[in-house]
């Protein structure tokens, strides 16, 4: 059952445990092994952060850890690629004159200057070389397109799974990268940048006074309560932070609500959470899906749930980024438990009544 107008976007499946599978946005790809699921896609993580905020600090820092792991590094920036000397063991060229930089430790650097996808392309090839993706975005970028890329390009969703997004704050200068006014209809690319973090990395604390620490903090929250936040210096963390994220794995998407729901905390309204007792008619939850996305996907940065549909013995998890959504069946119901629908919102200039009332009209 697909959830209407959306194609291959988004599929409500009923399926036994015994067919568990993984439910990718563009791309029906299962490998299933006495009913447990094998991915051998290559993890991405995208790392994002205003100008000045220590992602090149975090990369290099990331790269000389002893964590095991075989990296390879696409720089979406202009100009040269911004790694220590010392870890380079030499260049060679690949078609479009995008340098690729074999490092003495085994990872693999790249800038991209065009196309981010003929370097995802141009990496498949080297599969061996590598284990993992981390991909640093502009200091002025919107994270949305490279998302995007991951979970709606059918050639790259079945090579690559996106890992999470990490963005570093400048405890120092966000809040004024949080406050510059844009003009009507333009995103703030810092506002943005927080909204679509699994992961934080409040950097340069250091600098600022442990209140000023702490409200930073507060305002991250107000705005994406679902990201974990950790203070550093000099983007001083550890490799587990980065890589490993899981922030699109759907089986950690419920727990992750659930704790949102049982935090029950006030949000500004670029966070809103909504928990509904009872089952969901299907065919409602479709159609006010598609004219939500249809309405709101540009002001919808992610949005995340569980939802208990009517006649389905399992929870229904999903999550989406715009209009890209994908879901699968996760844990089923105990006997006696009460069903509850739970969804998180994060963007811009939302509406909680209108988002509350809509779900309660897909009451059975």
């Amino acid at each position: 059952m697909a959830i209407k107008g959306l194609g291959q976007q988004a599929k409500l499946r009923t399926c036994h445990k015994a067919e568990r599978r993984i439910c990718c946005s563009a791309t029906e790809e299962y490998v299933d092994v006495e009913g447990d699921v094998i991915d051998n896609r290559i993890p991405v993580t995208v790392i994002t952060g205003f100008l000045g905020s220590g992602k090149t600090t975090l990369l290099n820092a990331l790269l000389k850890q002893d964590h095991g792991r075989r990296i390879a590094v696409i720089e979406n920036e202009f100009g040269e690629i911004d790694i220590d000397s010392e870890l380079v063991a030499f260049k060679e060229s690949v078609e479009g004159d995008q340098a690729i930089m074999m490092l003495n430790n085994g990872c693999i650097c790249c800038t991209v200057k065009e196309d981010l996808l003929v370097m995802l392309e141009e990496l498949v090839a080297r599969r061996d070389k590598f284990d993992h993706v981390v991909i640093e975005t502009t200091g002025l970028a919107n994270p949305k397109p490279i998302i995007e890329t991951f979970r709606a390009f059918q050639p790259v969703a079945e090579h690559y799974s996106l890992d999470g997004v990490l963005t570093l704050v400048d405890a120092k200068h966000v809040g004024q990268h949080l406050d510059e006014e844009k003009e009507e209809g333009v995103v703030n690319e810092a506002i943005a940048q927080v909204a679509y973090a699994d992961r934080i990395i409040l950097n340069k604390t250091d600098l600022v006074s442990e209140a000023e620490v702490a409200s930073v903090e507060r305002r991250l929250s107000s705005i994406n309560n679902l990201a974990q936040v950790v203070r550093a210096q000099r983007a001083d963390v550890k490799a587990e932070y980065v890589l490993g994220i899981g922030g699109f794995d759907l089986d950690r998407v419920a727990d992750e609500v659930l704790e949102e729901a049982e935090a029950g905390s006030g949000h500004s309204h670029s966070h809103i959470s909504v928990e509904l007792e009872g089952d969901l008619d299907l065919d409602l939850v479709n159609d006010w899906m598609e004219d939500l996305l249809i309405d709101c996907s540009e002001d919808l940065y992610r949005f995340k749930g569980v939802l208990a549909i009517d006649g389905w013995p399992d929870r229904f998890i999903f999550q989406g980024v715009h209009a890209v959504f994908e879901g699968t069946p996760g844990k089923p119901w105990k006997e006696g438990e009460t069903h509850k629908s739970r969804m998180v919102f994060i963007g811009r200039e939302l509406n909680a009544k209108l988002l509350k009332e809509g779900l309660q009209q897909c009451l059975v």
